[in-house]
């Protein structure tokens, strides 16, 4: 079988990438660094060649377990990481600052145990820096060769073409799936007009479409969901009510859940690839184990009629978490 292959800067990867977050943080305890390394290490071993990190994720945590794991095979993946997040204790900030973007890149480096980041964003837009500023940056990392290009993450097409005409952008990171759809409104068109590559994280709805989890309470507090609109009730339980069906067309294809769910992002355009997150080997084989698998035209008709921002209950983030943002929004009901 011939793999079906995408292009995000001057590399083709397999449309599955493997997220590198919850190895350490946000959806409960972090497994431990010899679980999480041989997580790593199976996945460039079932075909994985693009690896997506942050320096937030565990402040700093994945990076370092990916640069310990990986260190002697660096040349057999496409390597994203991203700055702008910055946690002090308890407080959160933004800042994409030139000086600030560049120093957090050297300790990128140092953690990834490289020389070079094939793509680095910028994780969330600082309203208080021109993005013209922050590429200016991010351009003088590529000409230094400490980056191979630059991308955007949660940002608008506005902010998109902001950037893109001061150097070229490489990617551009949203949350997207059938249960999140803002970058209908604009981000993916724009993406496709000026070439560049579309990376959708989330792509299974945070568990909703994997059939992994039983529900807010068995979650602790280490899990950020538990905070989230869309896992409270009542609309978690509304929301479960969409995911039966959802399953149940699934097993119709003779693919699991999380592979529907991939299989119906990819086929939104040849210019997006996925990053599914896991800490589980055995959910991170499964993701990538039918990345050649295509929904029909009929297939993608009845995805788009049972889920869809009509049919999903409640907001993805929280009113703070949710100001953060710089994507499109559709208008409220």
């Amino acid at each position: 079988m011939t793999i079906p292959k995408r292009k995000i800067g001057n590399r083709m990867v397999n449309p599955v990438g493997l997220g590198c977050m919850n190895i350490c943080w946000a959806y409960g305890p972090p497994v431990s660094d010899d679980y999480a390394k041989e997580l790593l290490v199976r996945a460039l071993d079932v075909g994985y060649d693009h690896l997506d990190t942050a320096r937030i994720y565990g402040d700093g945590e994945s990076e370092r377990l990916i640069g310990e794991a990986l260190k002697g095979r660096r040349n057999q993946y496409y390597l994203a990481s991203k700055t702008g997040i910055f946690v002090d204790g308890k407080s959160r900030s933004i800042n994409c600052q030139p000086d600030k973007i560049k120093a957090a890149c050297e300790t990128s480096l140092k953690l990834l145990q490289t020389d070079h980041i094939d793509l680095y964003y910028l994780h969330r837009r600082d309203f208080n820096t021109p993005i013209e500023e922050s590429v200016g940056a991010l351009a003088d990392l590529v000409k230094e060769g400490k980056i191979g290009g630059y991308g955007l993450s949660e940002m608008s097409a506005e902010t998109l073409r902001k950037a893109h005409a001061v150097h070229p952008c490489t990617a551009i990171q949203n949350e997207y799936s059938l249960m999140t759809r803002q970058s209908d409104i604009a981000v993916l068109d724009a993406c496709k007009e000026l070439g560049v590559t579309f990376v959708a994280f989330s792509p299974v709805g945070r568990g909703f479409l994997s059939n992994t989890f039983h529900g807010p309470a068995n979650w602790g507090p280490q899990d950020l969901r538990a905070g989230w609109p869309r896992f409270q009730e009542p609309h978690y339980s509304a929301n479960m009510k969409l995911i039966a069906d959802f399953n149940a067309i699934a097993a119709d294809e003779g693919v699991t859940p999380a592979q529907l769910s991939l299989g119906w992002v990819h086929a939104r355009g040849d210019h997006i690839v996925s990053i599914p997150g896991t800490s589980k080997i055995e959910h991170m084989e499964e993701n990538i184990a039918r990345w050649d698998y295509e929904p029909s035209a009929d297939v993608m008709t009845k995805l788009d009629a049972l889920i869809n921002m009509q049919t999903v209950a409640g907001n993805r983030y929280p009113p703070m978490m949710a100001a953060m943002i710089d994507t499109e929004d559709f208008a409220a009901a």
